[in-house]
């Protein structure tokens, strides 16, 4: 039997990158398909028709995942047309870069609503049908910088480690109702956003990682259906690097 046999996930911004590689792993095991992404563009029909290759239901959908009410509306629309949802995977995400005496308030701002408040918005949406059918899973996609923290990145560091918090709270909060809640903390991955640093930047990302190569988006799907699974049935509250030994 597969991993995720009859499983629903919802998993954001997944038409490409980390978010797509965990939608395809998690149809190869077996689990019916709901992502999001900013706009349904003919990537994200690509990326539903790979995913519907595999014999599941999958259905992508346009979502702000930063807007609260959009959010919520977005997640009644998949739960009637699913019947309901197992796991959700908070992987929407942006970079706006910069050290802390030139940033902005706006790329703060983004930063943080992007990536933290989306992540808030889905839990608040589903929690109530966690609650109801007593069980749920959530993984929240943080990064080795959410925490060791990066010069540079104040904002998308600080925005991780709230997902890291967020995650353990809800571990707490929900735990009693068979509700676990854990984080996936990448570090180098090799996507398309860092496919286009210079060979010489990569080649120095390389050497200070201890398995001496990037990781790939299928390294980080792998431990998302481990935790996605029943294999993780004990396993709530804990932040997972996968690093190739980077933070250690």
């Amino acid at each position: 039997m597969k991993l995720l046999e009859g499983k629903t996930a919802i998993i954001t911004g997944a038409a490409r990158g980390i978010g797509k590689a965990i939608a395809l792993k998690y149809a190869e095991q077996g689990a019916n398909i709901a992502f999001t992404d900013l706009a349904i563009d003919d990537n994200a029909k690509a990326t539903e028709a790979e995913i519907a290759k595999f014999g599941v239901k999958v259905k992508a959908y346009a979502s702000n995942a930063a807007d609260f009410d959009d959010t919520h509306k977005v997640v009644e629309a998949i739960v009637n047309d699913f019947g309901k949802v197992d796991i959700l995977i908070n992987n929407a995400g942006i970079t706006r870069d910069g050290l802390m005496m030139r940033m902005t308030e706006q790329q703060w701002d983004m930063v943080i609503n992007v990536n933290l408040k989306s992540a808030f918005n889905f839990i608040h949406a589903l929690t109530p049908v966690f609650m109801k059918q007593k069980s749920g899973n959530i993984i929240n996609m943080s990064s080795v910088v959410g925490l060791s923290g990066n010069a540079g990145q104040t904002n998308y560091s600080a925005s991780k480690a709230g997902m890291i918090g967020l995650a353990k709270s809800i571990a707490k909060e929900l735990g009693s109702r068979n509700v676990r809640a854990n984080c996936i903390c990448p570090g180098f991955i090799i996507t398309e956003m860092t496919g286009v640093l210079p060979d010489d930047v990569k080649k120095k990302w390389a050497e200070q990682i201890p398995l001496r190569r990037g990781g790939t988006p299928e390294d980080v799907a792998n431990v998302a259906v481990f935790l996605g699974s029943d294999l993780s049935s004990y396993v709530t509250g804990q932040a997972i690097p996968v690093c190739g030994g980077m933070n250690m």
